[in-house]
């Protein structure tokens, strides 16, 4: 980066914050630090419910993903507009009617305290560990672009949205995650326009598009029934609504986003822009990863990407970059031969560099073997510097700027939302009930301040010691997939099983989380099937349990 990159960057990130801080400075009341001022239309909701789920890990690791799977990773948000339709109708006007701060609070409304609590401590748990993920990513884009050590770079990118989220409460969040998302779009955008116009000049958008599909990159649904695969269209639409359902419906960082609304109608508004824009938004990001697979047959790319693992293999370089030459020949023969309608000469021509492609994928696999036989600490599974690789090497001083800058505010919004829910729910769920029932408003004011304090320590310590087998865009679905869907089950429940009750509910999910945790530890099963898994279990044994209670009390009535 250059001083123009620099200037982008602070600018840019200044700007927006001190303008989500001044609009805010009148937030001093507990509802409006938690809820904003209760005016926020349709369309800054839908805004702030994309941004919230939207962080830098998708901009950062999703190309990625796609770069090195395709498309089919897309498959995770086929049950995304069906989720947000059902949540809509059934959840939002129950949090509308109760007036509620978290949505951990009807739990207790309907069954009673214990159930409340954990299913606060379910999104404690989850979210905790995920706020160290957003943090982990933006720390990836500057230490790369800077060349500071990620121990460091953690810690500042931590403190610096700390610090802002305490300010600002979540009107802060609201307010700015609009311009945010504008400068992250125009960033996505301007990457995806020059990244196209860099291809070979003799290669058509079709000629990529025909690389990319025989290299098995636009793949964007598969068929399969084997529950072991990870991205499926069953997996997608069952697995992939019961966690989106729970994590819209049920993570307090996201509810806390759209009960803020000035009526159910805007609430729902904007939860039905996500339904018609997430899966689009998700495919664009993805081929903006296979544009770029495409682009680098073309031109060599590393060995791996993230150049601290390259240091480690000298010896395998030179033997990648003769098979890379190789490839790059054949494609260049193909694309001549596919101009002049020369079909055979053509298809012998892309055999010869899909051949030529897996050598050179073998190439990296004996690589990355190595490394693991040196037991170093060092993630060789680097779809996370792609797309950062990419924009350092080929784009130009202010585009550069431009997109460092996306990568930071996308972290920004997100990591706020993610410890202002954090903090309201430790207020609201915990300090409230079990440390000082009595508090007053500005009590638990100061309190929440300082708990979002606490909850971005923890998150950077997390990011500090995590080492991920995972590129990040997966890691975080990982998460959330283990502890989704019990959680969800505590709302379904408490929804539509009037005759259940809280003991039963509690024991049930304790239960089905076990075995989710055994499940994960033990099983090849696709982490998409846990949401569905673990919320069906819990149900089952809700309404077993709750008979075994009935008729044990009914005994005990008879006996009498």
């Amino acid at each position: 980066m250059n001083e123009l990159d620099i200037a982008v960057l602070l600018i840019t990130i200044f700007s927006i914050t001190a303008f989500g801080i001044w609009q805010t400075r009148k937030r001093d009341s507990l509802s409006s630090y938690l809820k904003g001022a209760g005016q926020t239309p349709w369309w800054a909701i839908g805004l702030s419910v994309m941004a919230t789920q939207a962080s830098a890990i998708t901009f950062l690791s999703t190309p990625g993903q796609g770069y090195l799977s395709g498309l089919g990773f897309l498959q995770i948000y086929f049950g995304v507009p069906l989720a947000l339709i059902l949540i809509s109708m059934f959840f939002l006007p129950i949090y509308h009617k109760l007036n509620v701060y978290t949505a951990y609070e009807y739990l207790e409304k309907r069954f009673d305290g214990k159930t409340r609590l954990l299913g606060a401590v379910l999104f404690l748990l989850q979210r905790g560990i995920g706020a160290g993920l957003t943090i982990y990513a933006p720390a990836i884009v500057l230490s790369t672009v800077f060349g500071w050590s990620l121990q460091t770079t953690i810690i500042s990118c931590g403190l610096v949205v700390t610090l802002y989220t305490m300010l600002g409460g979540t009107d802060a969040v609201t307010v700015t995650q609009k311009y945010q998302l504008a400068v992250i779009f125009i960033g996505m955008l301007t990457a995806a326009s020059l990244l196209i116009a860099k291809l070979p000049p003799d290669l058509s958008f079709t000629d990529a598009m025909h690389v990319a599909g025989g290299f098995g990159k636009l793949k964007a649904v598969n068929l399969s029934t084997d529950i072991n695969e990870r991205y499926t269209l069953w997996s997608g639409l069952f697995g992939g609504t019961f966690l989106m359902l729970s994590y819209f419906g049920a993570d307090q960082s996201q509810v806390q986003r759209y009960i803020s609304g000035s009526s159910i109608r805007e609430s729902r508004l904007g939860l039905l822009f996500n339904a018609i824009c997430k899966i689009p938004m998700q495919f664009c990001i993805l081929m903006t990863g296979v544009l770029m697979f495409v682009f680098y047959q073309f031109k060599e790319p590393p060995l791996f990407f993230d150049s601290r693992v390259a240091k480690n293999l000298p010896t395998y370089q030179e033997e990648f970059s003769k098979t890379h030459l190789q490839k790059k020949r054949y494609l260049e023969s193909w694309v001549q031969a596919r101009h002049k309608g020369d079909v055979s000469a053509s298809n012998i021509a892309f055999d010869q560099a899909k051949a030529a492609h897996l050598e050179s994928e073998r190439i990296r696999l004996t690589a990355t073997k190595e490394l693991a036989g040196q037991k170093k600490p060092t993630k060789t599974n680097d779809a996370d510097y792609v797309f950062i690789t990419f924009i350092l090497k080929e784009l130009p001083h202010g585009v550069i700027g431009l997109l460092v800058t996306s990568f930071f505010l996308a972290a920004l919004s997100s990591k706020a939302a993610e410890l202002n829910a954090l903090g309201a729910s430790t207020t609201i769920d915990f300090y409230r009930i079990k440390i000082n029932s009595s508090a007053t408003d500005f009590q638990c004011l100061k309190a929440t301040r300082w708990f979002t304090f606490g909850w971005g320590l923890v998150a950077i310590m997390i990011a500090l010691v995590a080492n991920f087998s995972e590129n990040l865009i997966q890691a975080v679905n990982i998460l959330g997939s283990i502890f989704y869907g019990v959680l969800l089950a505590l709302f379904l429940v408490a929804f539509f099983l009037k005759k259940v009750g809280g003991t039963a509910v509690f024991w049930s999910a304790i239960v089905a989380q076990l075995l989710i945790f055994a499940m994960y530890l033990s099983s090849s099963i696709s982490y998409l099937w846990f949401p569905l898994i673990g919320c069906t279990t819990c149900v089952i044994l809700s309404l077993l349990l709750q008979h075994f209670i009935n008729s044990q009390k009914s005994t005990g009535k008879t006996a009498a």
